[in-house]
């Protein structure tokens, strides 16, 4: 009888060698089934601007944390998208505090929120071809303690080692949402403030 290979002498390391083989050819569609993306706060930026009679104020938030779930057999999406509100600045002491003292009462409302719930676009296709993409994000924007339907339009686009980059612009219609409007007799500002955020991901495929 002919000697079997040394490999198949050894079933175990066989079904290993098997198992590595297809993980390493299908990886990409096999673990997208289940894929997280952590955001960088270190590597993320949220500007806001706001329309006034004088000028245009320009201000900035910080990211607390962000940690989205994915499942693209359905599209449906979970996890948290928290903003730091008290780190919100203009460059103005008397404006921030103002802003942060009748307008956002951060101290009471120290987080702004997003709670993703729907994507649609080819996020997955996205990281297979490892190309570009716009996808819209659905889900609940909690602002000021009070919860709002909200869709974002968004640019992703992978990056090496697992990073994704991801951009959008977003208006907030914070008097309709129950902020109180900063104007005065002198001094006239827009209703709406419009967010623009630049964030980094680090993407996890689960096994």
């Amino acid at each position: 009888m002919a000697e079997l290979p040394p490999l198949c002498r050894r079933p175990n390391a066989f079904l290993i060698f098997l198992a590595l083989l297809c993980a390493s050819t299908f990886a990409p569609g096999l673990r997208a089934q289940d894929l997280t993306i952590d955001l960088d706060p270190s590597a993320t930026r949220i500007d806001f601007t706001l329309a006034a009679t004088l000028h245009t104020v320009h201000g900035t938030f910080k990211l607390k944390s962000g940690h989205i779930r994915f499942d693209p057999s359905t599209g449906k999406m979970g996890g948290a998208i928290v903003v730091d509100a008290t780190s919100a600045d203009t460059g103005n002491s008397s404006r921030d505090a103002k802003m942060h003292g009748d307008i956002l009462e951060s101290k009471q409302f120290p987080e702004i929120v997003f709670t993703p719930g729907l994507v649609k676009g080819p996020l997955i296709q996205m990281l297979n071809q490892q190309k570009p993409a716009q996808v819209e994000v659905s889900g609940v924007f909690r602002l000021h303690g009070q919860d709002h339907g909200a869709t974002l339009k968004l640019s992703v686009e992978p990056g090496p080692a697992g990073r994704m980059d991801i951009s959008g612009e977003f208006p907030v219609p914070y008097v309709n949402w129950g902020l109180k409007n900063p104007s005065t007799l002198v001094l006239r500002v827009g209703d709406t403030v419009d967010l623009d955020v630049h964030a980094r991901g680090n993407i996890v495929l689960s096994p």
